[in-house]
């Protein structure tokens, strides 16, 4: 049997489109409430931006520099150039469906989504005033003509373009554009609950900017370009001016996506399109307001809470207490939190606390995405500060966030913290926290573990798990791994754990290998964001060709067709879309010893060879049964098929919804604890 077969592959890029669609099966959802379904427009908007500026910026490029073969597909880039651009058209009319169906009903909520001439005459005055105060003063008119060069768009730049005549000489007709910036919202909410997009009050007025001038014709417009760039790493002394000089570029790159209003009429398209040369496959005329992830800006307004599913609070489970010392609780036993449904606050107050405690010594950390207000990261600078030796793996090269990366990566050197930039040649994606403290005449360690990033923000809404430990295996493999970040990194092992690109790839393969000898008694569950390292995939095929029972549960890209006759039969692959974004690493090998792990890592090549990951063993039987219960799903899940479809799980007995059950089991839990303190 050839298992390299490229039919037993799905296209990545085309596996991601899929993932991409079940975003949007969500916001045609009628059991969700509105906004909610509003919610999952602006993340399918903000999903294909990026999608656009790495992923077909990339194909581009391929093509470009005649690359023929690029995965295990065997599809040209060429080839998924143009299945990207039929799938997007294709889905283009559900899109724009979906949008329409979800407004018509806002209405009837009294919120409504307008276009200027869609006003009565009280309401445009009103947007005519707010143009005269808040617009005007900002927005940028510029002519094009032959002492006006065409500008430069900074990537997903906005505005429009337009045909005016002038008022003195009826035969003469002039284009020109209107930046409109991000300083501005993208809605005008001038009435409540009447939303009114800022590009229609915009044209309405162009006779203002343009004076003498009369609108003959117009068009919304936004372009995306390639923000995906490299960085030839040199002295590290250099690296920092190296990056800020790459983010530059992001804003140059070449422009490889033009959106235009579906009305747009073709002399203005061709008008740009002489300057910015978008071909024509990437070319998307839409009946929706351009930029679906502005429509954040009405989701996120307090006024219409009851219009987005109920908030959930993350519990602070016993033993935990933020009043409490968490190295306290850590001396007597080991800590497992499931995110959010378990707050991630005990892990910024583990950190915290450390910084504040006169007898911890040490604090080292990697940081890959912190956000923009990190009270970690100012936990850290106070540390350092006060004298604690701190030392902080900040990922310079997290992509999109390299700017705030940059600035903690300053404040945290300025503090007087030994700040690692990188290893040259990888990213660390590991997510890990070593503190050392003084303890009964010696020194204890303690150590955090984690498959998410150190975000408060984002932990709300991502699952993920924390394992909190002063295990001296563990610990002693942390230290061990920040000497190798600080050190030379080279070949560098771990004992307990297992340390990509050096030995993670391996132990799975092994693990595999073992349950594949097990034959029938082998039994695989992985649940992760995303499958495609090919030897993986192969010797999941052995496994399954071999008779054990795999299952997968993923998020997003999945390259393994499961249910081939014969070679994979024996997979199922679920993917699970709700209201958190599932972003936990977590696998069992029933044969293995110990047979639950975590990792920051999925089974992707870049994060088996070209990343620092860890993979991390834990015997803890609550990762078997949260595993276990998302298997279960009949609500949120959609099982892959083998032609790359999704198929949505049906609900023909008791809805059970994994990510409300993991809820309910965390307030359950809490309640049941403050019953039994009382007794």
């Amino acid at each position: 049997m050839n298992l390299k077969d490229p039919e037993l592959y799905i296209n990545r890029e085309l596996s991601w489109l899929k993932f991409n669609s079940r975003v949007l099966q969500q916001a045609q959802d009628t059991t969700l409430p509105l906004l909610e379904r509003l919610k999952f427009l602006a993340i399918y908007g903000t999903n294909l931006d990026e999608f656009y500026m790495i992923r077909v910026a990339g194909l581009q490029k391929l093509f470009t520099a005649r690359i023929i073969v690029t995965g295990a597909d065997h599809l040209t880039p060429l080839e998924q150039l143009q299945n990207i651009s039929d799938y997007l058209h294709d889905e283009q009319e559900i899109l724009e469906s979906t949008f329409n169906h979800i407004i018509s009903n806002l209405e009837n909520e009294q919120v409504y989504i307008k276009n200027y001439e869609k006003l009565d005459n009280d309401l445009k005055q009103k947007a005519t005033d707010y143009f005269k105060t808040h617009i005007y003063p900002v927005v940028v008119p510029i002519a094009v003509d032959s002492t006006h060069p065409f500008p430069h768009l900074n990537n997903l730049s906005f505005g429009l373009v337009l045909k005016l005549k002038s008022k003195n000489d009826e035969k003469s007709t002039h284009f020109g554009l209107v930046r409109i910036p991000r300083v501005l919202s993208r809605f005008i909410e001038i009435e409540t609950g009447v939303f009114v997009t800022v590009e229609s009050i915009v044209a309405e007025h162009a006779h203002e900017l343009f004076m003498g001038f009369e609108l003959l014709e117009y068009s919304s417009f936004r372009v995306t370009r390639n923000a995906d760039f490299s960085i030839e790493e040199e002295e590290a002394d250099d690296f920092m001016q190296i990056l800020q000089e790459g983010l530059k570029l992001r804003r140059k790159g070449t422009i490889i996506r033009l959106e235009v209003d579906s009305k747009a009429p073709i002399e203005l398209i061709e008008f740009l399109n002489r300057h910015i040369h978008v071909h024509e496959n990437n070319i998307y005329y839409l009946s929706t307001p351009l930029n679906l992830g502005s429509l954040w800006q009405i989701v996120s307004n307090k006024r219409y809470a009851h219009l987005v599913r109920p908030s959930y609070q993350p519990q602070i489970l016993p033993p935990l207490n933020l009043d409490k010392n968490i190295l306290t609780i850590l001396d007597k036993k080991d800590l497992i939190l499931f995110h959010p449904y378990e707050s991630f606050d005990p892990i910024v107050q583990f950190i915290k606390s450390a910084s504040e405690d006169p007898d911890v010594l040490s604090i080292r950390m990697t940081l890959y995405r912190v956000g923009s207000d990190s009270p970690i990261v100012k936990a850290l600078i106070n540390a350092a500060e006060s004298g604690k030796q701190v030392t902080a793996m900040v990922e310079l090269k997290a992509r999109f966030d390299e700017e705030n990366n940059l600035i903690w990566a300053k404040a945290l050197e300025n503090a007087g913290a030994h700040v690692i930039y990188g290893i040259s040649g990888f990213k660390v994606h590991a997510k890990a926290t070593l503190i050392v403290k003084k303890h009964k005449g010696g020194l204890k360690h303690y150590a955090h573990l984690a498959t998410g990033n150190y975000n408060p923000s984002t932990s709300k809404v991502y699952t993920d798990v924390s394992y909190l430990t002063s295990k001296e295996s563990v610990t002693n493999d942390i230290m061990k791994f920040f000497h190798i970040l600080t050190g030379f990194f080279e070949k560098g092992k771990l004992d307990t754990l297992f340390m990509a690109p050096t030995q993670l790839k391996q132990k799975l393969l092994n693990l595999i290998k073992n349950e594949t000898q097990m034959k029938e008694k082998g039994h695989i569950i992985a649940k992760m964001n995303a499958l495609i390292d090919e030897d993986v995939i192969r010797a999941l095929y052995g496994a399954s060709m071999a008779g054990v029972k795999i299952e997968l549960i993923i998020r997003g890209i999945c390259s393994l067709r499961p249910g081939i006759k014969g070679i994979s039969e024996n997979i199922r692959v679920i993917s699970i879309i709700g209201k958190y974004l599932e972003h936990a690493r977590l696998f069992y090998f029933k044969n293995s010893t110990p047979k639950l792990f975590i990792s920051s890592a999925d089974w992707m090549t870049r994060n088996l060879s070209r990343r620092v990951e860890l993979l991390t063993p834990i015997e803890d039987e609550k990762i078997l049964q949260f595993m276990n219960m998302q298997l279960e799903d009949n609500t949120l899940s959609h099982e892959l098929q083998n032609d790359g479809s999704y198929i949505k799980v049906k609900n023909d007995k008791k809805t059970n919804d994994s990510q409300e059950n993991m809820e309910k089991l965390a307030l359950a839990y809490r309640k049941k604890r403050k019953k039994d303190l009382k007794k």
